[in-house]
């Protein structure tokens, strides 16, 4: 079917949430309404960033104001939701009940599901009651051979019949699962799963994709028949969809920052369908659904415990055996640095530690760095139970470890605006100008000082948000 994309469509606010958020309904039979997601990377918060987004709650809000506006919806995700880090495994299993409550349809498939196990997956998804897609990887001979996960599946969207299939890239490294399944072809496993649901009556079809958009465009190019490809596999945000071959690729960028939206018109069949396709920004605009931000918060407080916990096995610290480089605590600095331990008290640096144990993030591996001194380095904060000597941006964080202080001694350097960025980067201190804010923190500030900006994460932390994504 030939496919045509619209070129930008803005979306204000009032359009985005309201009734009739694509326009030209027209009459007759109801157009169906796909809502994409994609390399979730098992975010359930908003991001940290300056203008924070994203997040499950806000999801869920998103898709229950599309659904109460009276569109056939269908929700589907391409893969890709589980965590990059070992430390926030459990958020995988989390996402997967998230998207099932959610009322999302089927998922693709990535090579990161499978970096805990295949068994582990396949459980995780079974116990949430949502559909896995992969038309191309299959169990090795050896463990009896026969797909992984479903191949493709036919679903009913109002009216319409919606053929949906998963592919990953050939030869991927698998992980755990390398030795007991293989990914194959995927322009054959295309081939064969559009053939398929053609015969079992779909007249859409969807192929949620974790290829990467160079494989996956080149794949709807040589592949008829494929009306939707949700392009994931680290792709960055599209703003609108856009032709490729017969189909309209939407690509929805990482982390759960943008939601896709393609609209598909009810034809006659035979005739040619002209699907519009755009992504929306969940941004703090969007109100979180306040059932789906509590179980985000139980779950966010449960696994920070186990982390905490976790941290705690590791038991009483050492002093003994130390390298002769190591951080010291600010202890030792205040003995003879009185007057500059004063005034860093005026800084926002001696309350970091704070903010994160408002928030309950302070084991949250993504926020506590920047909020702590010398995190895993020798004598430096390595639990909670450090925050007493290593809490907080404290001296050695600017100028180095305690134990090399007679060398700075005999050649004092300024602090550099390198080591500043370490922590002040475009993503989460976008107001950060070095020249402004160093004057702050001086030992000797100037007179006059003017205020600083107000930090968005200040702002959202002042009306009851979380500026620190998980």
């Amino acid at each position: 079917m030939a496919v045509r994309s619209r070129g930008a469509r803005s979306l204000a606010l009032g359009a985005a949430l309201g009734l009739g958020l694509l326009t030209g309904c027209g009459g007759g039979r109801q157009r169906l309404l796909l809502v994409t997601t994609d390399d979730l990377q098992g975010k359930t918060s908003p991001c940290g960033c300056h203008t924070p987004k994203g997040g499950l709650a806000r999801l869920a809000a998103f898709l229950d104001s599309l659904r109460a506006s009276g569109r056939d919806v269908l929700a589907l995700d391409a893969g890709g939701f589980f965590p990059v880090t070992d430390d926030e495994r459990d958020a995988g299993p989390f996402v997967l009940d998230a998207m099932s409550r959610m009322g999302t349809r089927a998922a693709g498939v990535g090579p990161g599901e499978l970096r805990f196990g295949y068994t582990y997956v396949r459980e995780a998804a079974r116990a949430a009651g949502l559909p896995l897609l992969c038309a191309n990887l299959e169990r090795t001979a050896d463990t009896g051979g026969g797909p992984a996960f479903e191949r493709w599946r036919l679903l009913r969207a109002g009216a319409t019949a919606v053929g949906v299939f998963g592919l990953m890239p050939e030869g991927t490294d698998l992980g755990p699962a390398r030795d007991s399944l293989v990914a194959s072809s995927p322009e054959a496993a295309a081939r064969t799963a559009v053939d398929s649901l053609r015969a079992a009556g779909a007249e859409v079809i969807v192929l949620l994709s974790q290829l990467g958009r160079a494989p996956g465009e080149s794949l709807a190019t040589h592949v008829p028949g494929i009306d939707v490809v949700v392009g994931g596999g680290g792709v960055p945000a599209l703003a609108d969809g856009f032709g490729v071959g017969g189909a309209i690729a939407i690509y929805g960028g990482m982390q759960g920052w943008q939601v896709g939206l393609a609209e598909v018109p009810a034809v006659p069949r035979g005739r040619a369908r002209r699907i519009l396709a755009h992504t929306v920004v969940l941004g703090p605009w969007v109100k979180g659904d306040p059932p789906m931000a509590a179980r985000v918060k139980a779950f966010e407080d449960s696994l920070n415990a186990a982390l905490r916990a976790r941290e705690a096995a590791y038991g009483p610290r050492s002093r003994q055996g130390l390298p002769a480089a190591h951080y010291v605590g600010m202890a030792n600095c205040t003995k003879c640095h009185a007057g500059e331990y004063t005034q860093w008290l005026t800084t926002s640096h001696s309350r970091a530690w704070s903010t994160l144990v408002t928030q309950r993030k302070e084991a949250t591996p993504a926020c506590v760095p920047c909020h702590v001194t010398g995190l895993g380095r020798p004598g430096g904060f390595r639990t909670a139970d450090d925050a007493a000597r290593f809490g907080n941006v404290q001296c050695e964080a600017c100028h180095g470890m305690g134990t090399n202080h007679r060398a700075w001694e005999e050649r004092p350097e300024p602090v550099s605006e390198a080591t500043c960025r370490g922590c002040h980067t475009g993503t989460t201190s976008p107001t950060f100008r070095f020249a402004l804010y160093r004057a702050h923190v001086l030992h000797n500030p100037p007179p006059g000082l003017r205020p600083l900006p107000p930090s968005p994460a200040q702002q959202l932390m002042k009306a009851g948000g979380a500026p620190h994504g998980r």
